[in-house]
């Protein structure tokens, strides 16, 4: 006997429950705007990462409600302050890069956090508002198409149950594997905007350092990468190497073997895992960069996060760029269902929106890709990573950054 198909009507749905997904169901709760929001998996859910919140994901909360990065951050424990990084250049030496206060006694918000996506996908997911959002996880969509007035999306959950969603706007926010945009034909992989990564959760680590600065090597002749090391709670890192994936490719380098030498054989990284235990096997995954410039609205749908190529291609961080989109999307959403317009034309300035604080580390990258510098590029990383220029203009800077998460609104 065939089930019963429920149908949901809804002026948004939200697909994807990851902070970009998140973000935008949170800020349009704020607004008093009812919305769907579904995501295949149940939470709490693991998502390969690197594991890093960076201040946008700090202005992005701030913005939400003050009292998250000043209060409730610091009183978990499952999310920890990072005070700066360690850089290790290609030829062994470190540059430590640590917020210091200008006058005795004064105090700091720190420039970094560190938490596990199992972790922090699910302290966002718990402040969904049930008044406005309508929650299905566990929900995987089979199939997203195209009607009169918007879109029909069919689902279907883990305990068989068929779902019928009609919206006019859906945005769409559920990684790089996204259905959204396989339904619209974007889901295309290339390699100049793309990267690798592996990861692997340890415990053990010898020598991090007590103010959990996070470690960034950049290996010798392995331009456009780096294996990092990241501090967690109880005692454990996130370790994890990634590259372009043009470089991999022209290279046919496997990253799982690379990261392994630098656990097991590199001198400089080796001893920091002399005593310490991993707690899985390397998980791959890809990374898709915002150097692409993909366009991420059209007729009746707006992309965030990773569903709309928004890591950043220098960095590689992509959790604070996919709050900042989600944010971004939230604000759409509202002024189109204001105006009742739901049509690209309408969405055109979303693109703006959600590369203007990309821009630079995009030609930085686009200008790295075209001319390939890679004889000089070990040098240039020695140079200018380990001169004492740059510890000068990061302890000029972090102060502007910190006064800009926790003080300046975000426009949109």
């Amino acid at each position: 006997m065939r089930s019963m198909t429920t149908t949901i009507s809804t002026d948004v749905l939200i697909v994807g429950a990851g902070p970009a997904g998140a973000t935008a169901s949170l800020f349009l709760a704020k607004m008093g705007i009812p919305h769907t929001i579904v995501d295949a998996s149940v939470f709490p859910r693991d998502k390969v990462c690197g594991d890093g919140l960076d201040l946008k994901v700090v202005r992005v909360l701030n913005q939400l409600y003050p009292d998250i990065p000043t209060e409730e951050l610091f009183a978990g424990e499952e999310i920890i302050p990072s005070w700066g990084a360690r850089i290790i250049t290609p030829n062994g030496r470190t540059r430590e890069f640590r917020q210091q206060p200008s006058k005795p006694g004064e105090p700091l918000q720190p420039v970094l956090w560190t938490a596990k996506r199992l972790v922090f996908d699910h302290f966002l997911v718990k402040r969904l508002d049930p008044k406005y959002a309508d929650f299905h996880q566990g929900l995987p969509i089979e199939k997203v198409e195209r009607v009169e007035g918007g879109w029909r999306v069919q689902a279907k959950s883990l305990a068989g149950e068929e779902v019928e969603i009609r919206t006019p706007l859906i945005i769409g926010a559920d990684g790089d594997h996204s259905v959204v945009l396989r339904s619209i034909g974007e889901r295309r992989i290339e390699r100049d905007h793309y990267a690798g990564t592996v990861r692997q959760y340890w415990k053990g680590l010898t020598g991090l350092h007590p103010d959990n600065l996070i470690n960034l090597y950049l290996p010798k002749g392995l331009p456009m990468s780096y294996f990092y090391f990241f501090p967690l709670p109880n005692g454990e890192a996130n370790v994890g190497y990634g590259m372009g994936s043009t470089l991999i490719a022209q290279g046919k380098h496997n990253l799982r073997q690379l990261m392994q030498r630098f656990i097991k054989e590199d001198p400089i990284t080796a001893p920091y895992f002399a005593d310490g235990e991993p707690l899985e096997e390397p998980i791959g995954w890809g990374i898709p960069l915002a150097s692409r410039r993909r366009r991420d609205f059209g007729d009746g749908y707006l992309l965030a996060g990773d569903a709309g190529s928004l890591v950043c291609p220098t960095s590689g961080e992509g959790i604070g760029t996919a709050m900042m989109s989600g944010f971004a999307a939230a604000h759409f959403a509202q002024r189109a269902l204001e105006a009742k317009r739901f049509d690209a034309e309408f969405f055109k300035d979303y693109d703006h929106a959600v590369y203007r604080r990309l821009e630079g580390e995009i030609k930085s990258y686009q200008l790295l890709m075209r001319y390939k510098p890679w004889r000089m590029y070990d040098w240039g990383l020695n140079v200018i990573a380990g001169s004492p220029i740059m510890q000068r203009q990061f302890n000029a800077l972090y102060k502007g950054w910190l006064n800009t998460a926790y003080h300046k609104p975000i426009e949109v």
